[in-house]
Order: structure tokens, then C-alpha cells, then sequence
């Protein structure tokens, strides 16, 4: 994922955990959604166009897609108040998807360190999957928390590491995400339970995706 697409996959879950907790409205959140979903549908397109049948070229675009198609049905869910079981299973697909994904980072592309962030995905987009598809709502804001940590532990603090050039994989490292992920899960979880108010939550942001 390029640096550029990983730093809005941050400020879009940003904004949508803050949706689940009920401090930005759903039709608020949607407009980033519409905006980065947009992004990430365009540029891999653009990437396959030009990749000649280059598989890792090509491996790289496909992941971007999982995210894009997620945050544009967000947006449309949002705009539109369709209910959310349609998206709900398609967060199953993708961490299903992310698990793979991630197992490839560790054996084929050998950086663990995204490995772990792919992984760490798998786990969001199943809680979403519980959420919308289950509709499992007693993990809305233990999701929403958990969406608000891993929006900077997989997105905007990589994703400033590579704009500068200072980015680096290794087990240490992969490690150091993976203390940070299950933390910012038990944080989530524990959050969750507590029940603390930001906010009254709007219907709109309570019926709809986080991702």
C-alpha cells in the first residue's frame, strides 16, 4: 500500500471510530468516505492499467481495493440508510482477505511488520462483520475505540515512516505492532464495556460501518 493511500486509511477510520462512539455524525463521516474510497478504487485501477502483468505489482493493488469498495459502501450507507448486514458479510470477506494477505507479508514479501498490520485488520473488519452482519450491538463502541487506536497503529504513524523514508521491517519490530494492537484491542474492549459517553450517538452513526 503507498504511503499516500496508507495515511488516509488512517484519517478514514479515524473519523469512523469517532462515528461509532457517537462524535461525528454518520452523513458527516460519509463525505471521507466517498473522498478516500474514491482514491482507493482509482489509483489501484491506474496501477493495473500500467503494471504488464507484473504479480507483485499487481499483488500490491488488489489489497487496495478491499479498503476502497469498504469506505464507498460506507458512504452510500450512510447517505442512503440501507441497513448495514450487506456490508457486514462483505467485512467478513475482507478479513478473510487480510489474513491472507497478511500470511503472504510474512513468507512471500518478507516484512513482517506488515504482516502484522494486515492481520491486525483481519481483526477490525471481523469486528465489523459481528457488528452489521450479526448485529452484535453491545461492540459498537469497543469497536468504535478500537477503530480510533488501529487508524494510527496501522495507518498514519507507517504511513509517515515511509513519507520520510525512514521506514523499516523486522521481527523486533513486528513484535513492538503487535504489543501496540493487542493493547489498543484490550483498550477497546475495556472501553467498550464502560459505556463512556462522547456524545449522544446518532441513529445514523450507530446503524452503519465503522470501516
Amino acid at each position: 500500500m503507498s504511503s499516500v493511500g496508507l495515511l488516509y486509511v488512517g484519517a478514514v477510520l479515524f473519523i469512523n471510530g469517532l462515528m461509532l462512539i457517537g462524535v461525528v455524525p454518520g452523513k458527516s463521516a460519509a463525505i471521507l468516505n466517498f473522498f478516500v474510497g474514491t482514491m482507493q478504487v482509482v489509483f489501484p485501477t491506474i496501477i493495473l492499467i500500467q503494471a504488464n502483468n507484473d504479480l507483485p505489482t499487481i499483488f500490491g493493488a488488489a489489497g487496495l481495493y478491499l479498503f476502497g469498495f469498504t469506505y464507498l459502501y460506507v458512504g452510500i450507507l450512510q447517505v442512503t440508510g440501507v441497513s448495514g448486514e450487506g456490508l457486514g458479510w462483505f467485512s467478513l470477506f475482507v478479513a478473510a482477505c487480510a489474513v491472507v494477505i497478511g500470511a503472504l507479508q510474512f513468507t512471500l514479501v518478507g516484512d513482517p511488520v506488515f504482516g502484522v498490520i494486515w492481520l491486525t485488520w483481519a481483526v477490525l473488519w471481523f469486528l465489523f462483520f459481528l457488528l452489521l452482519a450479526l448485529g452484535r450491538e453491545s461492540l459498537t463502541y469497543a469497536t468504535g475505540w478500537f477503530t480510533i487506536f488501529v487508524a494510527h497503529i496501522t495507518g498514519t504513524v507507517p504511513a509517515f515512516f515511509l513519507l520520510v523514508g525512514r521506514y523499516e521491517t523486522n521481527a523486533g519490530l513486528a513484535l513492538l505492532v503487535t504489543v501496540a494492537a493487542v493493547a489498543a484491542l484490550a483498550a477497546g474492549l475495556f472501553l467498550g464495556r464502560k459505556g463512556i459517553p462522547r456524545g449522544k450517538r446518532s441513529e445514523e452513526g450507530a446503524a452503519v460501518s465503522p470501516a
